[in-house]
């Protein structure tokens, strides 16, 4: 038996017909060529992905969200359905570049809709970050008040320092961002998948003997600066958070380093040299 060329790959012609479509987000041109599949190929794989994706392209609107449940629930449609069929589609990185018009596009409706904490993923700044605009991620968390006070938002903006300016821009945020919520903490470095912070990671892991439990990287910022002293200078840009035990060791040892880089050395030997307290038995004052 000869292959027959035109016939054996018709049905990877249709299939490149309907990514072609995709690749140009025209969504009226890539629902012909799905039907055209469909109707040849009847059993092919191919529409349960595509279909998603053209359904997506066909709703696509610039309506401001008016309700938070409205734009979840967008965010979730794009998130759970149409994310995961584009990966198996389109190669990782371009799947990503892809979806980016999609995400700014909910991002620009979401725009007007206030911060709120039970609603932290309808907000338009988490939006920009999954659409790589950095910028524009940034100026719509500014907005939110005491943001800095504020778990998600503080996240967000931390992504957003990282992905503007680098790791020493965003290393005051970071701190915060442990001693506020290890685990959002957590899951920003994974994300941000930057190879110094996943060194200290790793080191921190395997050496502080700590609970076990998601409160330990609480103690990141402290255990840090016993291994890159040099980083106390962005440590001390780190503003208050919540003052708790890892706070107050990631102060003391800004003290300790820059009693040190002074030359005072014999004050870190004398208990309670610097002591406010009768008894003289307190760590150097924070």
């Amino acid at each position: 038996m000869q292959l027959d060329i035109f016939n054996d790959s018709r049905d990877v012609m249709l299939r490149n017909d309907v990514l072609s479509a995709l690749q140009r987000y025209d969504a009226a041109g890539a629902r012909r060529a799905l039907q055209a599949l469909a109707d040849e190929y009847a059993d092919d794989f191919a529409p349960v992905y595509f279909g998603s994706i053209v359904n997506a392209l066909k709703g696509r609107s610039t309506v401001p969200f008016d309700r938070h449940e409205a734009a979840l629930q967008a965010r979730q449609a794009l998130s759970h359905e149409v994310q995961p069929a584009v990966a198996h589609v389109f190669p990782r990185q371009s799947g990503a570049t892809w979806l980016a018009p999609l995400w700014a596009e909910l991002a620009g409706r979401a725009a007007a809709l206030p911060f709120r904490a039970d609603h932290a993923d309808s907000h338009a700044a988490p939006l920009f970050l999954l659409a790589a605009r950095w910028a524009e991620a940034s100026d719509a968390i500014s907005r939110i008040a005491s943001w800095r006070r504020i778990p998600a938002p503080l996240c967000w903006m931390t992504e957003a320092r990282y992905r503007l300016d680098g790791l020493n821009a965003a290393w005051p945020l970071l701190v915060e961002l442990a001693w506020l919520s290890p685990s959002r903490f957590d899951q920003l470095l994974s994300r941000l998948g930057d190879a110094c912070v996943k060194t200290l990671r790793r080191a921190f892991d395997t050496s502080f003997d700590g609970a076990g439990d998601i409160d330990d990287p609480a103690w990141f910022p402290a255990w840090v600066l016993t291994e890159k002293a040099g980083l106390a200078p962005l440590f001390k840009q780190a503003e208050p958070s919540r003052r708790n035990a890892p706070e107050r060791a990631a102060k003391v040892m800004l003290q300790l380093l820059s009693l040190e880089r002074q030359g005072r050395r014999h004050e870190l030997l004398e208990p309670g040299a610097n002591c406010r307290c009768s008894t003289r038995r307190c760590t150097p004052p924070i």
